[in-house]
């Protein structure tokens, strides 16, 4: 009774896979068998823990949010190519943010008339069966393969992480007939350090040099990244060396903590504002680091005679049809080993200090007059809660060491700038663009991370995407509470933004309902309350924040409860 599927489930756990996310279909009767035979002979340890999901996008999330704070793939199991197509969207989010998780699907069984146990046995095994089921999502991910023997699974399962693993990371997935997955098999052995992840890359001596170069001789030398703090190491390296140079850092579209935000060098961060940021326009030389989209040339962009250096686990950017920032160097490189190279190489140089002092106060007057507009705005403002004071209130309340994922939407940016995280790995985004991730990240940031306090800030839109009524579901059978905060402005912002900046004076802007209003809205407290248990709040005064976040963190530390706050904010 060792089959395929006890290999494969074997060689997850072996591999560091914790966690099985799984929506579970006749394709995976050996899986579940395997399951049940493991924990009828006390040996649960030796396989994944199975995490029930009722829904697909909820599974894999909660994947993606597990990973990004263990740094291991873990498990996702889905329903032939039904399953595989309601990923979705997380999908996306996880090729998008170079998360690395294992998804595995059945497929129909291969035979009808008894040939092999598992032989088709249920109608649906006709309509179920597809001609090319990982062609659905290959453009998506790293490595994909079929388990056509028991004898090898272990092998393939690791080929898969290896690849999930090596940078660029990202998701993989494999596929087994049912047949495959009943099969009995001879146990199998293998020495998993013959599949280690890819070492990070290194620049060249001569490339270390050249980068150092151009940034010590720049009068207004810059930094722009989006997701070095994947690596938390590499956020220290940055610091030491923007704090040598005099260099400012700018944050664009942000999905890590990057550069701790008191920092006097911090230019703060930017999304899809309509403006120029100076210290992009000023700028003589850019250091694109981790960044997939450094700024919108249509709205914001680099003087023209900038010299700009591109360093990025993936410089070509390998899965964006157009994509260029007219850079004159471009490396591929990991950041914090890069960086460290650079700071190397700038011991042995004889920087100028007049010159760095300058940056640096130049630098430290822009930071200044930042932080006294933030300030402003985080003040209450009549009686309409404002998302600078709803974020503000959060911040305080939370505390240094709690962990956000945010997925505010139209209100990132006022996330992005308010919410004051100081510590690297205490802020997290979903790195791709499909709405919903926040709620099934949080469950798998709490198993992740389990005496922290994990607050999701979303959208309004953003958390009817993310399946709530499974998300709270979830939560409560499996004991991972945390925080939502419910940014609500009664509609989709994002879509009539978009519209309006390319139809300024068209009728959509001169309509009263253009199809974005989800007024009257849902009970989005009442939904977590009735799916989960949550203690749901529903916020529409300034003065009700405080009292109502006091509640919510008794409830999600003391009894262990997720807790959700309906902040009403301006609609729109």
């Amino acid at each position: 009774m060792y089959t395929t599927s006890t290999a494969l489930l074997e060689a997850m756990r072996e591999a560091g896979v914790r966690y099985l996310f799984a929506n579970l279909g006749s394709d995976h009767s050996g899986i579940i068998e395997a399951l049940a035979r493991a924990r009828a002979e006390g040996r649960e340890q030796e396989l994944p823990t199975l995490i029930t999901c009722p829904n697909e996008m909820v599974a894999l999330s909660a994947a993606h949010g597990h990973a990004q704070l263990s740094g291991v793939a873990q498990g996702v199991l889905v329903h032939v190519e039904c399953g595989t197509q309601a990923l979705g969207g997380a999908v996306h989010n996880a090729a998008k943010g170079r998360v690395p998780v294992l998804i595995v699907a059945g497929t129909s069984p291969a035979t009808q008339e008894g040939e092999a146990p598992g032989s088709r046995n249920e109608f649906i095994h006709w309509i179920q069966d597809v001609f090319d089921q990982r062609g659905l999502v290959r453009g998506y991910m790293r490595y994909d393969n079929e388990i056509r023997l028991g004898a090898n699974v272990k092998q393939i399962v690791n080929r898969a992480l290896q690849f999930a693993h090596s940078e660029p990371k990202g998701p993989v997935y494999l596929t087994a007939a049912r047949e495959v997955l009943e099969a009995d098999v001879e146990p199998v052995r293998i020495d998993r350090a013959e599949w280690p992840a890819l070492a990070a890359g290194a620049l060249t001596a001569q490339d270390a040099t050249l980068v150092a170069e151009e940034l010590a001789r720049a009068r207004r030398p810059l930094i722009v990244t989006s997701y070095v703090g994947r690596n938390p190491a590499a956020v220290g390296e940055l610091v030491r060396l923007c704090g040598r140079l005099g260099a400012g850092v700018l944050e664009s579209v942000p999905n890590r903590f990057n550069f701790p935000p008191s920092d006097p060098l911090h230019q703060g961060s930017q999304w899809n504002e309509k403006r120029q940021n100076p210290a992009l326009a000023e700028a003589d030389t850019i250091l694109v680091l981790d960044s997939d989209v450094p700024w919108i040339p249509l709205l914001n962009r680099p003087r023209a005679d900038a010299r700009i250096l591109h360093i990025d686990t993936d410089p070509l950017k390998q899965q964006m049809p157009l994509w260029y920032i007219h850079a004159r160097h471009a490396f591929r490189a990991d950041a914090a080993t890069a960086l460290r190279q650079i700071n190397e190489r700038l011991d042995t140089m004889a920087l100028d200090p007049e010159a760095v002092r300058e940056r640096a106060a130049h630098y430290a007057r822009r930071h200044a007059a930042r932080c006294a507009e933030l300030a402003r705005l985080e003040r209450p403002s009549g009686e309409v809660i404002t998302p600078e004071y709803l974020t503000a209130c959060v911040r305080e309340a939370i505390g240094e060491e709690a962990i956000v994922l945010s997925e505010g939407v139209t209100n990132f940016h006022h996330i992005s700038n308010h919410v004051g995280r100081v510590r690297p790995a205490t802020l997290f985004a979903a790195g791709g663009g499909s709405l919903g991730w926040n709620g099934g990240a949080a469950i798998g940031a709490k198993l992740a991370r389990p005496d922290s306090l994990i607050v999701a800030l979303t959208g309004d839109g953003s958390y009817l995407f993310s399946i709530p009524s499974t998300v709270h579901w979830i939560a409560r059978r499996y004991r991972t509470p945390f925080l939502q905060i419910i940014y609500n402005n009664q509609g989709w912002r994002a879509p009539k933004f978009s519209t309006l900046g390319v139809h300024p004076e068209g009728f959509a802007s001169r309509a009263e309902d253009i199809g974005v209003s989800f007024a009257p809205p849902p009970d989005y407290a009442g939904i977590a309350a009735a799916a989960g248990g949550a203690d749901g709040q529903t916020v529409r005064r300034p003065e009700e924040l405080q009292p109502a976040l006091e509640r919510a963190l008794r409830v999600v530390r003391a009894e262990r409860r997720c807790a959700v706050i309906d902040a009403w904010l301006a609609p729109l």
